[in-house]
């Protein structure tokens, strides 16, 4: 990797580092929490789902503030929000408290996802991007692995100090940013890509990004409670979930070097039938002994994880450069309906079926998901290299035909805003210079 890049893609890679690491046991925490108070499975379902809540809610708005202060301005607004959400969890031990504490924690959490996606995306290539963006998933699945064994670091795990801790390191992640030189990515006029649209440019990658929230939330949601009502101590629950995102860490870079040289697309059926395996052998695994379950979760976790980047991927290769904004925080939108959606429905199945129904549900959302992978790859397969070159007959003109694609019309309508939205800059210029004259002229 180049100099410059690394460079570039350094500091928000550990300030994300530094944050995530003390953000990344807290949801597990919550549930802990909630459990020894007696809340039932419904309420922290809930309670985890405000979360999610709040992740829908900042993908909607975080990036005007991006677009208005830079990336800088921005990461630090967001850290600062999830720092004071954090501590405002140790004031009072409340289930409607909590929900709007989680609620404001998902809304910045976003925010800085936002903030790192978009610098990753509009510092790289297609040729890159894979790697680039597991890079961005290493830092981040590395320091929730170790957040996750911070649990047992605790002698009182229910008091106070574990969320100092995390509102300590959220605002220690602004130091990267601050101190090393300043070399964020240039924002221009960014053309917005709303979800709708977006489900038109790349609906694969926006089924990817979806299923990945399914999924991942309910492992950070439900499996600790899965684990807990298993038998298994506080420490050794750590221990379970740190295997789950080592798993996910593991994987990532021969994840995005594979997608970057191959068809993106034969890539995440290829995740979706694993899954869809893997799901199915973690009941048995769980029956069979502790080590046998361990082995399973971490191939599970490198698998789940995975697949949010390469969908992201996928998407930016169909989306347009000026549109990676919009695209990032379109998905981000839409991987938060899926995490937000997932504790309630994955509940409410373990509670017919059982707990062993959170391992069917994933089993239901993997094949549905590899499904419909199939179906695009055969709608629309990747397209042919231009190389080596080879001859056709001669066409007249008259004989020639233009097919209109639904990409080339989505394309269009996406350069008619991004024109637009430039001549209404350029007006805006010319009144502020009239006015800067007008002004000057006066006595």
């Amino acid at each position: 990797m180049a100099r410059p890049l690394l460079t570039l893609i350094l500091p928000p890679l550990l300030g994300l580092f530094i944050l995530a690491l003390g953000n990344g046991f807290l949801s597990t925490l919550v549930t802990l929490r909630l459990d020894n108070a007696g809340a039932s499975v419904e309420t922290i379902g809930w309670v985890s789902s405000a979360y999610y809540v709040g992740l829908a809610l900042g993908a909607v708005l975080n990036d005007r503030l991006l677009l208005r202060i830079g990336h800088i301005r921005a990461y630090a607004c967001f850290a600062s929000l999830v720092a004071a959400a954090a501590l405002a969890q140790a004031l009072w031990l409340n289930a409607g408290w909590w929900f709007a504490m989680r609620l404001v924690g998902g809304w910045a959490t976003v925010g800085v996802y936002l903030v790192i996606e978009s610098w990753l995306l509009t510092s790289s290539d297609a040729a890159r991007r894979g790697r680039i963006l597991a890079f961005y998933m290493i830092s981040l699945y590395a320091a929730l692995a170790l957040g996750q064994l911070l649990l047992g670091l605790f002698k009182a795990p229910f008091d106070a100090m574990p969320y100092v801790v995390i509102g300590m390191l959220a605002t220690l992640s602004l130091l990267p940013l601050c101190i090393i030189p300043r070399v964020s990515p240039l924002l221009e006029h960014a053309v917005p890509l709303p979800p709708w649209r977006l489900v038109r440019v790349t609906p694969t990658g926006v089924m990817g990004v979806f299923g990945s929230g399914l999924i991942v939330a309910a492992l950070y949601s439900l499996l600790p409670l899965y684990l807990q009502q298993a038998g298994l101590s506080v420490e050794r629950l750590g221990q379970f979930m740190a295997m789950v995102i080592v798993g996910g860490m593991a994987l990532q870079y021969p994840m995005g070097r594979w997608s970057d040289r191959n068809d993106r697309q034969i890539v995440l059926i290829i995740l979706g039938m694993a899954l869809i395996a893997l799901s199915l052998a973690l009941p048995m695994a769980a029956a069979i002994s502790e080590l046998a379950l361990g082995i399973v979760l971490f191939v599970f976790g490198g698998v789940a994880f995975s697949l949010y980047p390469v969908a992201m991927s996928h998407a930016a290769d169909r989306a347009p450069p000026q549109a990676l904004v919009g695209m990032s925080q379109g998905l981000l939108l839409i991987n938060a309906v899926g995490c937000t959606i997932s504790a309630p429905i994955l509940t409410g199945l373990m509670g017919r079926t059982g707990d062993n129904g959170l391992f069917y549900g994933f089993a239901i959302i993997s094949t549905v998901m590899a499904l419909f992978f199939m179906w695009r790859r055969s709608v629309r397969p990747a397209p042919q290299p231009v190389a080596p070159f080879a001859a056709h007959p001669v066409q007249s003109v008259m004989g020639a035909e233009l097919e209109v694609t639904e990409e080339m019309v989505t394309g269009a309508e996406i350069q008619a805003e991004k024109d637009e939205a430039e001549v209404a800059a350029h007006q805006d210029n010319a009144r502020f210079d009239a006015e800067h004259a007008i002004d000057e002229s006066r006595p």
